[in-house]
Formats: C-alpha cells, sequence, structure tokens
C-alpha cells in the first residue's frame, strides 16, 4: 500500500514510468474481473483501458485513501455495471424498434417476424465476433468490404473470408434450429396421420 501510495505521488508529479508501473502491476488482475463481470474480452479490454484512461486524467486531484488495487477494482466493476446497462438498454430499444417496424396489421404475422429477428441475434452471438462484425458492417452498417478491410487494417481477402464463414455458420445454425425445420413443415415428416 505504501508503494502504491508513492507510485500515485510520481504520477503526479508526471513520472509516466510510475503510471506505466501501476498498469502493469494491476491490469492482469483488473482484465480478469473485467471480462468476468461482463463475459467479452473485447469489452472487458475496452473497460480497463477505459478505467486507466480516465485514472490518469484525474490523477491530480486523485487522494489515495485505502487500496489503489480496490480503488481501481471498484472502477472496473462501476463501468462494467454501466456497460451492461447501457447494452441491455439498447436490446430493448433494438427489441421495441423491431416490434414497431412489424406493424399491428397482422399480429400473428408480427409475432413471426419477432421471433425471427430473435432466432437471428441469438445465431449472431454463436458465431467469432470478427465474422460477426464483419456480417454488421457490411449487412446492417452498409459499408463496402473494401472499406470494412482498409479500417480494420486486414486484407481483403482476410475479410471476405471472416463474412463467408460467418454466413455459412449462421446458415448452418439457423437451419439446424428447431423452430425453423418445425416451421418448414420438416418436424413433422415421416409421421403418419
Amino acid at each position: 500500500m505504501l508503494q502504491d501510495k508513492l507510485l500515485v505521488i510520481k504520477c503526479r508529479c508526471g513520472s509516466k514510468d510510475a503510471m506505466c508501473r501501476i498498469y502493469g502491476k494491476y491490469k492482469d488482475f483488473l482484465l480478469t474481473l473485467a471480462k468476468s463481470l461482463v463475459g467479452q474480452q473485447e469489452t472487458a479490454e475496452d473497460i480497463v483501458h477505459d478505467v486507466f484512461v480516465n485514472f490518469a486524467r484525474s490523477i491530480e486531484k486523485f487522494r489515495l485513501t485505502g487500496s489503489l488495487k480496490g480503488y481501481l477494482a471498484t472502477c472496473v466493476s462501476n463501468l462494467a455495471r454501466d456497460r451492461i446497462r447501457s447494452r441491455t438498454r439498447q436490446a430493448a430499444i433494438v427489441e421495441s424498434m423491431s416490434a414497431n417496424d412489424c406493424g399491428s396489421e397482422n399480429p400473428g404475422q408480427s409475432l413471426i417476424e419477432a421471433e425471427e429477428i430473435l432466432r437471428l441475434r441469438k445465431a449472431l452471438e454463436q458465431i467469432p465476433y470478427e465474422q460477426r462484425e464483419v456480417i454488421l458492417l457490411h449487412i446492417q452498417g452498409g459499408l463496402k468490404f473494401r472499406e470494412i478491410a482498409d479500417s480494420q487494417r486486414q486484407p481483403l481477402g482476410t475479410i471476405h473470408g471472416r463474412y463467408r464463414y460467418g454466413i455459412d455458420k449462421l446458415r448452418s445454425l439457423l437451419n439446424s434450429d428447431p423452430l425453423h425445420r418445425l416451421a418448414s413443415g420438416n418436424a413433422g415428416a415421416g409421421v403418419e396421420k
């Protein structure tokens, strides 16, 4: 704890080395904590990054009254909670918009469309992030493959491959879904009447 107080004082005096030492000392612990809270590596990395950026920006006003590890862990926990809330709100908004877009002229059709959107969303969650990202950027974002490749600094062939493999995986997941087989009439094949 004394070492942490000394590092904080050095940071306040402008020592970049002290900030790097704090980061090196706690980043793995904080990353593990964040990942266990949000369940996604990329989001966990973003949270830890944001916590350290905010910590560095506010170091002049910061006063260490307890454990630095505990303080940083609390920051990670609070930011993770905010991200989860935000994600939940966004999902609710998307579901609300999807339900409204379906129209209320035919409630049965609206229900079917809402179920299809939910199936697609669940299937998207099951494919690797890199593939999901390319699919969503291309289809939902309207970006061309070249634009995606440039923005991600990846070869165009890699982007094409991620898209193709992602679409194949989605197709496989959606076709293997029992609801899909039921809707298409395959579930009752071979049953005598």
